[in-house]
């Protein structure tokens, strides 16, 4: 038929494409595989973990009425993972790495249940699930590796997150191998998610890739239970149907599994056909109704459409009806999808997989609208589930909803415990890496004056990581991350040096072969052009950063983009890299509100340290000058990956071009700290000022700088403040301590040292909102004036746009003659004369407002 179609379209007939098939499960029985375990004993051991994950949320919910969790989804999935544990998941204990596997986030209680059973975790812990600060500990609401660093891989509850993840995690598993960094049988990628996830963006907007790059190593299972967490996710319509032509469409080896066995006689009988029509009839609405209805409610209204379907079901009681299975609470059916997905070569396979949401909770959910919400069972219903899934648990006992657990030398528990150990170990488990040797005398000639070369931080930046690049030690383990913006940063020239990583290869000549950077792809390119994608982009950092965890050694990457387009843009998934300990650079490019002139209010970032700011163990920088760029990489290689430190960095970059100082003596500690003073103002003044200046704008305070001392007798100190984040993390860790140590001497933070002697008005400009400078307000003495870019960006020049902004070395001049009137040292008639005197419109309009 493929080649019918094939040859009608070369004839000019418009075929449609075939993107869907019929809605039947892909593999049919005669093609199944023999179950290779034990059916009854894998049955008990599901069974005690459904009643377990069950029992966790019950508990938790009594003692603290409210505290959440979620029972439905596992007892939808239960079969799925089940079949994966004893069968297919490969451990990490041996030689070959362990499977990544991205856990369906709200099934959380059934993997712990699940390492109850193995004895990876004990009962204490089960009654404290949700209650991490209770005494002795307790677990995490969802998968954090943060919260459990020894347990969880990957964080997946943030919906949408785990599939493109997956997809960027299977392709840079292919990256390590083509770079010589990965050998042996790599790990597959598996990643289970909710029909109604693949509704995120990020769920399905990277499936292309994925065949694009014949990534067969991946495999997901999306958990079709046919509900969100307020009703249907496709009512009117089938979602398995839906997202079969999603997959197919982009190249996805796609398998249903919609059926359970008991289905087969009647589709094996001669009404196969009009009992397929009807099943593609109905739609989802329909079949949540069937779940939730009894057996003769089914037989009315599905089978008894057509007189066929009905003498059909003559042969069926009620109660064999209502106890159709869908495919995916059936072992047999998810073995031989799990089987075939394996086995298949050249593309990434989906597997469909019908469920029915609640499923074991009866009247208490199974099916039901506000199943997702359900976290209380009573004791009929305790009782019922513990009958109907047979948990060896006393009529007297069941209302207390106990925790079971086979003795340790039970029949279950030694199946259990040996298909892991022939597995290769327990799931989910994170490793760990041998520390790096670091080249900290890399970056000495960074730390000098450049002389008469101009050049902005990002060029400075640039030829640090191409001098990286080529050292023995860590050169081949850094991983260059760029969505479509080399050239903008300057970067085309690590084309040729280390080239761009391609599967396969570079099959055709590029239009500028002939100049000297010219776009190089190569199998084993080290460049990760990742095309305009920045989530994408900063799936494959958090693939990168993590290599440590999941396969025991580390690679280092480096992200650049532009600073706009990162955290606002993807900042769920800093915060997940946050999560996950991923370890790595990230550089926000062309950054600053000023000084990326003409792009305008789209492109020019004014914010992205408030955001950066939110996330405890990013260590935010902005650096005006090469050194300081040097100093912070070159610590930041250390405390990572030479020390081991779970932290990651991010650093604003400018394309302002001018020349660079050298470190002036002793300013290394202030650099990483957070400020430091950069140049001490003229002694011969009347009036003392100090004036703190970050990134490029740190050249405005220089020349306020002059204007004060020459115009209007300021001596002005002038610093550079290159993290305020750091800065008002430590006085914050500072003022803690002194609170609620009342008695002992006062704890000082680094800030507060460093400034107690200083005396005069202070003054901060960047090319950020005055937030930014704002955070360390409260430490410094006698107050701090902040200028900053608040509002919309323009397109204009970038002397225009600092005068628009307010932050240009004539306003930071009227900032601080203001702030010294204030303290009466100086007349508001001095402040108003200086306004005549540097043209400045005391009438403009505030800029955040226009």
């Amino acid at each position: 038929m493929e080649s019918l179609i094939t040859r009608l379209r070369e004839s000019g007939f418009k075929i449609p494409a075939t993107v869907s098939t019929p809605y039947i499960n892909t593999i049919p029985v005669e093609k199944e595989p023999p179950y290779p375990g034990d059916r009854e004993i894998e049955r008990r051991v599901k069974s005690y973990i459904r009643w377990n994950a069950m029992a966790m949320v019950v508990k938790a919910n009594r003692i603290h009425h409210g505290i959440g969790g979620h029972i439905s989804t596992y007892a939808s999935c239960a079969t799925l993972y089940e079949v994966a544990f004893n069968h297919f998941f490969r451990g990490g204990d041996g030689d070959a790495p362990a499977d990544m596997v991205y856990f369906q986030g709200h099934a959380s209680p059934g993997n712990y249940a699940r390492a109850y059973l193995e004895w990876r975790i004990d009962a204490k812990l089960l009654h404290h699930f949700r209650q991490e600060l209770a005494e002795g500990g307790g677990l995490p609401s969802y998968p954090h590796p943060y919260l459990m660093s020894d347990f969880w891989q990957f964080p997946s509850v943030s919906m949408g997150l785990a599939p493109i993840m997956s997809i960027y995690q299977a392709r840079f598993m292919r990256y390590l191998k083509a770079r010589g960094l990965l050998g042996g049988e790599e790990p597959r990628v598996w990643c289970f998610a909710g029909d109604g996830e693949m509704d995120e963006p990020e769920a399905t907007g990277s499936l292309s890739l994925a065949a694009r790059e014949n990534l067969d190593n991946l495999i997901w299972v999306v958990n079709c239970n046919l509900q969100r967490l307020d009703g249907p996710v496709r009512g009117n319509g089938k979602i398995i149907q839906e997202l079969e032509a999603i997959f197919r469409g982009a190249g996805w080896n796609v398998i249903k599994v919609i059926w359970g066995s008991n289905w087969e006689p009647l589709l094996e009988s001669n009404k196969r056909e009009l009992l397929i029509k009807r099943m593609e009839e109905a739609v989802d609405g329909d079949y949540q109704k069937y779940s939730v209805e009894p057996g003769s409610y089914t037989r009315r209204h599905f089978f008894g459409k057509y007189p066929e379907l009905s003498e059909l079901a003559n042969n069926l009681t009620d109660d064999q009806i209502h106890k159709l299975l869908r495919g995916g609470h059936d072992p047999k059916k998810v073995y031989a999808a799990y089987d075939a997905a394996v086995k298949h070569k050249g593309a990434p396979t989906v597997i469909l997989a019908k469920t029915v949401k609640g499923y074991g909770l009866g009247e208490a959910g199974e099916g039901r609208n506000v199943t997702h919400q359900q976290k209380q069972l009573n004791e009929r219903e305790l009782r019922e589930f513990r009958t109907r899934f047979d948990v060896p648990i006393k009529d007297e006992e069941v209302v207390e909803a106990p925790f079971y657990r086979p003795a340790r030398d039970s029949v279950e528990t030694k199946y259990l415990l040996e298909r892991r150990r022939s597995l290769g170990g327990f799931l989910p488990k994170r490793r760990q890496a041998e520390r790096l040797k670091v080249p900290l005398d890399a970056f000495g000639e960074f730390l000098k004056e450049s002389g008469h070369l101009e050049a902005s931080t990002t060029m400075f930046f640039v030829r640090m990581l191409s001098k990286l690049l080529r050292d023995p030690e860590i050169g081949r383990r850094i991983v260059p991350i760029i969505p479509d913006e080399a050239r903008t940063f300057g970067m085309d020239a690590l084309f040729r040096q280390v080239g761009i990583f391609s599967p396969k290869g570079q099959l055709y000549e590029p239009v500028d072969r002939e100049t000297l950077l010219y776009y190089q792809e190569a199998v084993d390119g080290q460049i990760l052009e990742e095309g305009i994608t920045e989530a994408g982009s900063m799936c494959s950092f958090i693939a990168a950063g993590t290599t440590y965890a999941d396969l025991g050694f580390y690679t280092i990457p480096f992200y650049i983009f532009y600073s706009m387009f990162g955290f606002q843009r993807v900042g769920d998934l800093i915060w997940a890299a946050g999560d996950i300990k991923a370890k790595g650079f990230l550089l926000g490019g062309t950054a600053g509100r000023t000084t990326l002139n003409g792009e305008g209010l789209q492109h020019q970032d004014g914010h992205s340290h408030i955001l950066a700011s939110t996330i405890p163990t990013l260590l935010t920088y902005d650096p005006a000058f090469a050194y300081e760029i040097a100093v912070i990489i070159r610590d930041g290689l250390r405390r990572m990956y030479q020390e081991g430190e779970e932290v990651f960095y991010y650093l604003t970059l400018y394309n302002e071009n001018y020349p660079m100082p050298a470190m002036p003596e002793g300013a290394e500690e202030g650099i990483l700290k957070g400020l430091y003073k950069f140049r001490q103002g003229k002694d011969d003044k009347n009036h003392k000022a100090h004036i703190l200046g970050s990134g490029p704008l740190l050249r405005e305070t220089l020349r306020a700088q002059e204007i004060l001392a020459e115009r209007y007798e300021v001596s002005a100190d002038v610093w550079s403040a290159t993290s305020y984040k750091l800065l008002r993390g430590e006085a914050l860790q500072a003022k803690r301590w002194t609170m609620l140590h009342p008695i002992s001497p006062p704890k000082r933070s680094y800030l507060e040292t460093v400034l107690e002697k200083e005396h005069g008005v202070f003054v901060a400009v960047s090319d950020y909102m005055k937030i930014v400078p704002d955070q360390i307000a409260p430490w410094v003495p006698g107050g701090l004036t902040a200028l900053g870019t608040d509002g919309f960006g323009r397109s204009d020049t970038r002397s225009r746009l600092r005068r628009y902004f307010e932050v240009d070395a004539e306003m930071t001049v009227i900032a601080t003659l203001y702030a010294l009137s204030q303290k009466g040292a100086v007349s508001p008639e001095v402040v108003e004369k200086a306004l005549k005197d540097l043209n400045v419109d005391p009438e403009k309009a505030h800029p955040f407002y226009l």
